[in-house]
């Protein structure tokens, strides 16, 4: 064998163990990656609302439109789910045709309790501390009743609401007008909040 051919042979022999190296570092590599689980698929985001806080939990049911009439005013209600601890509404009365007044409404858990508050059109806003919590089974009723109040307040100094049976809500406001007691009571309805249709629950 001829010098040059010798040192061809070992020229082959040194890029075949070079090769040999790196082939067989990529086999070990591409084993591994067989080998090892694939990636976790990222989980989507959760969408829902949180779960009803404690407090305000028992309010849970004023969601959605009622309405009622007394004296040729109709008036109704609406409020949005409970989310972020507060539930957020709307009451409007209409007469002829006209609005004659509205409010915003929520409901918002403090350090002192729960609190009813109610911004009247061009008026203040005042809040009023829920004092009463109850069921009325008087004459076979079952009706859940919250009662807020605001002793600094003449008129009304105290709202109920009370939860009936068939889709029936009934919001009193009390207090003195002129030194005289006076009640005044909103009898209302569930309606569907789009047909205004009544709804039985």
């Amino acid at each position: 064998m001829t010098r040059v051919e010798r040192m061809i042979n070992i020229s082959m022999g040194n890029f075949a163990r070079k090769a040999g190296v790196v082939i067989g570092a990529a086999l070990v590599a591409c084993a591994a990656g067989a080998q090892a689980p694939p990636p976790a698929p990222e989980k989507p985001a959760d969408t829902k609302a949180p779960e009803a806080a404690g407090g305000l939990a028992p309010l849970a049911w004023l969601e959605g439109c009622w309405r009622g009439t007394v004296n040729l005013r109709e008036f109704r209600e609406q409020w949005m789910p409970l989310r972020g601890n507060l539930l957020l509404g709307v009451s409007q009365t209409v007469m002829a045709g006209k609005t004659e007044g509205y409010e915003y409404l929520r409901l918002e858990s403090r350090a002192d309790g729960i609190h009813y508050v109610v911004t009247q059109s061009g008026k203040d806003e005042l809040a009023y501390r829920l004092t009463e919590q109850r069921i009325d089974r008087t004459l076979e009723r079952n009706d859940e009743i919250f009662g807020f109040v605001n002793p600094a307040v003449a008129f009304p100094q105290k709202i109920v609401y009370r939860r009936g049976s068939e889709g029936w809500l009934y919001a009193a406001v009390e207090g003195k007008v002129n030194g005289a007691d006076r009640q005044v009571t909103y009898p209302m309805r569930r309606i569907d909040c789009e047909s205004g249709e009544f709804i039985r629950k």
